[in-house]
């Protein structure tokens, strides 16, 4: 009962949410899925790392989805080169059973988040942390990625 009750209040939360929000939540459910199936490898239990794994999966795909190349030019071009770099090196982590992987991806997205959180809202969780410092996510290129401004959202 009351597991029935949280989910109708995050669906609520969701359906709810302002654009911002929603991506921030999208960041926040795919890094919990990733450090979840990171635990469960270490547990053997590999029904429930699949689960983990593939909601993972499919958040960045829709963050990917999302992306408004029109508005938001080489940034959003660099998100889905970055996106499509993150689901490559999910997979390939997942096959290899490599949980660092699984947690590298999970800290590139924390620190996507903690960029957002500071263009969106002037904060992050973490003391410091600007969007013109989050230069460790980098593309396949090697070419270092940078926050996006908040113009190219709108």
């Amino acid at each position: 009962m009351v597991v029935a009750g949280y989910q109708t209040y995050r669906q609520t939360d969701v359906i709810t949410a302002d654009p911002k929000k929603l991506v921030i939540m999208c960041y926040e459910e795919a890094i919990r899925n990733l450090n979840s199936a990171a635990q469960t490898y270490t547990s053997g239990n590999y029904e429930d790392k699949g689960k983990s794994v593939q909601k993972a999966l499919d958040i960045i795909s829709e963050l990917r989805e999302a992306l408004d190349f029109d508005r938001g030019g080489t940034i959003a071009g660099s998100l889905e080169t970055l996106y499509s770099f993150m689901t490559g090196h999910i997979i390939k982590s997942d096959q290899a059973r490599n949980v660092k992987g699984l947690q590298q991806v999970a800290s590139m997205l924390e620190q996507l988040k903690s960029a957002w959180e500071k263009v969106f809202f002037g904060h992050t969780d973490e003391p410091g942390l600007a969007p013109a410092t989050v230069t460790s996510a980098v593309s396949p290129s090697g070419t270092p990625w940078t926050a996006p401004s908040a113009g190219s959202l709108r």
